[in-house]
């Protein structure tokens, strides 16, 4: 809600004043701003520029686990030794999932 701060500001004689179908139409007005819109149905519509990668063919050079390597049982990435935070009955876990 945007506060205009240079405005003067109402003292206890003022508030007092108001009249109860002010407030009220006060308390309307902030709620009739408020829009329910669905971010799925307003997403649909849009297209992005060159989304379309389907046609693409990916040319990555991919390399076998390296002897210092291990793949976590937890995560399934392929992690260097020095990240292995522990290994029971040949599960190798990673130091990111033992955390």
């Amino acid at each position: 809600m945007a506060t205009d701060y240079d405005a003067p500001r109402k003292n206890d004689e003022d508030v007092e004043q108001d009249s109860i179908q002010e407030l009220q139409a006060r308390r309307s007005d902030k709620s009739s701003g408020v829009v329910d819109e669905d971010e799925t149905e307003a997403a649909e519509g849009f297209e992005l520029p060159g989304a379309d990668l389907s046609g693409e063919e990916l040319a990555v050079r991919v390399l076998p686990r390296q002897a210092d390597e291990f793949t976590c049982s937890s995560c399934f990435l392929v992690h260097h030794r020095s990240q292995l935070a522990y290994e029971k009955a040949g599960q190798m876990i990673c130091t990111e999932c033992a955390a």
